[in-house]
């Protein structure tokens, strides 16, 4: 049982380290100190529950649905396109710095933009349905499954908790204008290159 918790806390947290628009998105909110607590939660619970639906052998969902891969590409290259170009924009700006007492974007609007990256992605369709799915399926026994399930999600809590909260600790850093914009620049090319990777992998 410990073994199987391990290798669902390892599988999961292996899959969500890589820096994607989801991360880049709560490293940004993390360092202006906006909604952190209930971004982070919003996506640890979204990972949470398709990582159950993955464990529970819900994989299938594309195999009766053959459009949605397609469909699901198409609109999230868009958003991640519009997004990216926003923060490149962002980034050729003149800029104060980091202002962390600064009035920012609602707690609505953060939300609907973290859902943007979570569910118009692919990509997160693929980890938690697929792989997460396709790796418990070694585990016969339901409550070894279960276990391997609940480390899965673990991960994912302390993750996106630690990536959240753990920014503060560059906000010094990311005072300097210079910083500031490289990190929008960073983040605006993420944006690009993964939408040019969903693109790709139609045409």
């Amino acid at each position: 049982m410990i073994a199987a918790g391990i290798t669902g806390f390892a599988t999961g947290f292996s899959l969500i380290l890589a820096i994607g628009a989801q991360n880049a998105f709560v490293l940004r909110q993390g360092l202006l100190r906006q909604h952190v607590f209930w971004l982070c939660l919003f996506c640890a619970a979204s990972d949470a529950l398709l990582i159950t639906a993955g464990v529970a052998g819900f994989s299938a969902l594309t195999a009766a649905l053959p459009a949605l891969p397609v469909v699901m590409s198409i609109g999230g290259a868009a958003f991640l396109i519009a997004y990216g170009l926003n923060r490149l924009w962002a980034a050729r700006k003149a800029h104060g710095g980091l202002d962390t007492k600064g009035s920012g974007q609602g707690l609505g609007r953060t939300i609907a933009i973290a859902a943007a990256f979570t569910w118009a992605n692919p990509h997160v369709y693929l980890d938690t349905l697929g792989l997460i799915g396709a790796v418990s399926v070694q585990y016969g026994d339901p409550s070894a499954r279960l276990v391997f399930g609940i480390g899965a999600v673990l991960a994912s809590f302390v993750f996106f908790f630690g990536l959240g909260y753990g920014a503060r600790l560059l906000a010094p850093v990311m005072r300097a204008p210079r910083a500031w914009q490289v990190l929008d620049a960073v983040i605006g090319i993420v944006m690009l290159a993964i939408a040019a990777k969903l693109l790709s992998a139609l045409f």
